[in-house]
């Protein structure tokens, strides 16, 4: 069965992940929750994440290590906004400050996947992917 929208399902797994406490989280392996998941260690919302690949399969998985702070989850809300049904594309001058700078907002760009303050920096808008709090 294929996946319609593989950045959400990302997303529930690590809101539900964090919910309950849990310390790792499993997802599945793709280019862009790879470079979502960069994004979410370069900012400091995961301690780490591990590309782990099956034996005899070319299935692979990314396994992240979510991050607390005096027992609660640094990531306070995840949400995305851009849906496979209805695209946001934002340029350099609409892309948004997540409770002023607090949080950040994860921009698919003509670069790479990159934080929207880094998007912001180099001058390129693009597919405003989720929010981070």
């Amino acid at each position: 069965m294929s996946m319609s929208d593989p950045i959400a399902d990302m997303i529930t797994r690590v809101r539900n992940a964090q919910l309950v406490k849990k310390k790792t989280v499993c997802i599945s392996n793709s280019k862009i929750n790879l470079a979502i998941t960069k994004v979410l260690m370069d900012e400091g919302y995961i301690e780490n994440y591990n590309v782990f690949q099956y034996e005899n399969s070319k299935k692979s998985e990314i396994v992240i290590t979510l991050k607390y702070y005096l027992g609660d989850a640094v990531i306070e809300n995840i949400t995305r906004i851009s849906k496979p049904g209805l695209r946001r594309y934002k340029s350099k001058a609409e892309l948004p400050k997540v409770i002023n700078e607090m949080g950040i907002a994860i921009v698919s760009t003509s670069k790479g996947v990159m934080s929207a303050r880094n998007a912001y920096q180099i001058g390129i808008g693009g597919e405003l992917l989720c929010t981070v709090v």
